[in-house]
């Protein structure tokens, strides 16, 4: 089988679970070659998020070219983007090189609760980067911000939300249930094929810290060895469900520790 080479356009934690840590650890556990191009320094850990400094665009430019130019990436996980400019940024390399897959996670709130991202990002976000990808693996919070609208508290509030989210740009809609109470922690699905519920049960851990990035990446590792989408992202929840199974095992952090993404390795 063809390797998979994936690239992950995302910010750092220097704790490890989250952003750029999360991406290149769940690709690799998933047998993905992983590169990396950071947008963002972020000082944070289990416990919150103390300071963010977007990189140059110089140098993020620099990083992509270098990556873009030497290796054939297969699927691209795109993270946390705080400007319009970053944001045209990797559109110009994603529409130059047109990698197979792109999936993007809408980051703008942390688990903790923290806001990362402005309007500047916000509209980076909306009308940027959501046209460009194949993907887009929003919380419920975060398609409530993407939509101007209040929080969805019910499963039959998610599926009244779904269409007006897939008529934002992208075709496939991941919309995740997490924040809702219950045993139960579903994710509504939007294809062309139709929509979808994944049902899993509600895993009862501390450690969510970057779980959104890591279903994400899971999601863009996944695709290239699947026919159908939809197959991917099945997958690629038993992933996250069973790596935050497996979390407490790792001990890690005073606040949300992360998911143990190598779960079936050690």
């Amino acid at each position: 089988m063809r390797s998979t080479h994936f690239l992950s356009i995302a910010g750092t934690d220097p704790s490890g679970g989250a952003g750029q840590s999360a991406d290149l650890k769940t690709a690799s556990a998933l047998g993905a070659y992983a590169s990396s191009v950071l947008t963002a320094v972020l000082a944070q850990n289990t416990c919150g998020v103390r300071e963010v400094m977007a990189l140059p665009q110089a140098l993020i430019r620099a990083q992509l070219e270098a990556v873009f130019e030497d290796i054939a990436i297969t699927c691209v996980k795109i993270g946390m983007v705080s400007d319009l400019a970053t944001a045209n940024l990797i559109r110009e390399f994603i529409e130059r090189y047109r990698p197979a897959h792109v999936v993007l996670d809408p980051v703008m709130v942390a688990k903790s609760g923290d806001m990362l991202v402005d309007r500047d990002g916000f509209h980076a976000v909306r009308d940027v980067l959501i046209p460009i990808a194949d993907v887009i693996t929003p919380n419920l919070p975060e398609a409530a911000v993407l939509l101007d609208t209040d929080i969805p508290a019910s499963h039959e509030a998610m599926e009244a939300m779904l269409p007006k989210l897939g008529t934002l740009g992208c075709d496939i809609v991941v919309l995740k249930g997490g924040y809702l109470k219950g045993d139960v922690s579903n994710d509504l699905v939007l294809t062309p094929e139709g929509t979808h519920w994944l049902e899993a049960p509600r895993i009862q851990t501390r450690s969510l810290h970057g779980s959104g990035c890591t279903l994400a990446s899971a999601i863009a590792a996944l695709l290239p060895r699947h026919d159908t989408p939809i197959e991917a992202i099945r997958e690629a929840k038993t992933y996250m469900s069973r790596a935050l199974e497996a979390a407490e095992r790792l001990d890690i952090g005073k606040g949300q520790g992360p998911a143990h993404h190598f779960h079936a390795w050690w």
